[in-house]
């Protein structure tokens, strides 16, 4: 915001100049009152005019598009045409190509069964859950998923996520405290490394498969004071 005598004048973000005319008229008739000269109609019109400017979030976002471009690192979205599957059609391409990189390891999310299932699904209980599971998402198709799941594995329970990145964001932050220790493989999945960053223990990672850099891991949260060391160990063991 600048001010010059008593006309405000406010600077959008994108550089653009909004005089406060209503201040600006109100000193104009100040200043005759008093005798002195008024603002002019001059003044009021350039006090009105666009600033050249240019926008510095703009400048920043676009230097570091560029840097990802340069670097070979800007992801650009493969679009699917057909049902995921092994597989599948691609966006300007008149072939197929084989998808090594799906979550669908069952192909069930295009199974005749899962579709109709779904379609079945949302007759009777509509399209989304319209709230987060805790407040009133929790429908009863979902507990009904989650105890033929947990029937199938012999647990206790089970709580159903959209993604791994969920389920992890969710699982480290809910049973760990500043009072534990995690111990993660360097190369585990992306989704576990940030659901660690989220909780407030203690975080500690081993170089890849290397058992002896574990032991020192385990023994570093161990002088520490961590009460509870729980080791990631997926990217180990796969």
């Amino acid at each position: 915001m600048l001010r010059s005598g008593s006309a405000i004048l406010e600077i959008a973000t994108r550089g653009t100049v909004q005089a406060s005319i209503w201040q600006l008229l109100g000193a104009s008739a100040n200043a005759a009152a008093r005798g002195a000269a008024p603002y002019s109609t001059s003044v009021l019109a350039a006090a009105a005019q666009p600033a050249l400017a240019t926008d510095p979030l703009q400048d920043v976002l676009s230097d570091q598009l560029e840097g990802f471009r340069q670097a070979g690192t800007f992801k650009v979205e493969r679009i699917i045409t057909t049902p995921q599957g092994a597989a599948v059609g691609v966006q300007n391409s008149s072939k197929e190509v084989l998808n090594f990189c799906a979550n669908n390891y069952l192909g069930l999310s295009n199974h005749p069964a899962v579709a109709e299932a779904a379609v079945d699904a949302i007759r009777t209980h509509g399209f989304g859950l319209s709230s987060v599971r805790f407040i009133c998402g929790t429908q009863d198709l979902h507990k009904q998923l989650e105890a033929k799941i947990s029937e199938f594995h012999g647990t206790e329970d089970t709580i159903l996520y959209p993604s791994c990145f969920d389920a992890n964001a969710g699982l480290f932050e809910a049973i760990l405290t500043s009072d534990d220790a995690v111990i993660s493989d360097e190369l585990n999945h992306a989704s576990i490394i940030d659901g660690i960053r989220l909780c407030k223990a203690q975080r500690y990672r081993f170089k890849h498969m290397d058992v002896a850099d574990l032991e020192r891991c385990l023994q570093q949260a161990t002088d520490a004071g961590a009460r509870i060391k729980s080791r990631s160990l997926a990217a180990c063991l796969a």
